[in-house]
């Protein structure tokens, strides 16, 4: 049996018997597979605890014809203590892993991979507001699938000074152009969406609270469309 070495975060896990587990990993060079870990749930387990969400590790795997197998674990990064022990950042990685698991379904990258360590870091680390990572990795991970926000000149005239965005074109359009399913968003929450997509931090902190939660409910609009359904972890996300 092929085996393999990956390193990978935990997007989600199951129950599977008494004591093993099925894991939703996101690796970095095999894209998104899912695995057993045996044995993990018994109290003598020597890396159960290495095996939560949110956990980035080192694996050694067995490739199997439904489920590969986790043989060894080496834990290179924990977030879960952190995260878990915020609310808002709990939520808000939540709604992440599991924005990760749809979007690298049928193929991923390690672009991918990195974008997720990223944002996990630097909720765990209480760098930024834990929504505005969020909204953050949200954007740029579906430009990593291909469904790039437009958001420089309207789409109509070439107008620079766009006004609204459309969740269904990810274009803007300016006050006299109308796109289908355009949100108003005025210059600031445009000029917002655009630091949150180029991770310009500085810029994203000083944004105010209407126009960040108008932002945020636009892109939640938009990732909703582009996967033809909602995340069911965004419903618990915290906002300031």
């Amino acid at each position: 049996m092929p085996h393999y070495r990956d390193e990978g975060i935990i997007l989600r896990t199951h129950k599977l018997g008494e004591v093993d587990r099925i894991l939703t990993i996101l690796t970095k060079e095999h894209g998104q597979i899912r695995a057993v870990a045996k044995g993990v749930r018994k109290t003598s387990s020597r890396f159960g605890a290495r095996l939560e969400p949110f956990m980035v590790a080192d694996l050694q795997l067995f490739e199997g014809k439904n489920l590969d197998t986790v043989s060894q674990v080496e834990q290179l990064a924990s977030y879960g203590a952190q995260i878990v022990a915020d609310y808002p950042k709990y939520t808000a990685a939540n709604a992440m892993v599991e924005a990760a698991e749809r979007l690298t379904r049928e193929s991923s990258n390690s672009q991918q991979y990195l974008l997720l360590l990223g944002g996990l870091r630097a909720l765990s680390g209480s760098e930024h507001e834990g929504s505005q990572v969020l909204d953050s990795y949200l954007l740029r991970a579906l430009s990593l699938s291909g469904w790039v926000p437009e958001l420089g000149n309207c789409q109509s005239c070439q107008s620079e000074n766009p006004v609204a965005f459309s969740v269904h074109t990810g274009h803007v359009s300016c006050g006299e152009c109308s796109l289908p399913g355009a949100v108003k968003l005025g210059a600031a929450g445009l000029m917002h969406m655009r630091n949150l997509l180029a991770g310009n931090w500085p810029e994203v902190a000083t944004v105010e609270p209407g126009a960040k939660s108008n932002v945020s409910s636009v892109i939640s609009a938009y990732l909703q469309w582009q996967l033809e359904r909602g995340l069911r972890s965004m419903s618990m996300v915290e906002r300031a």
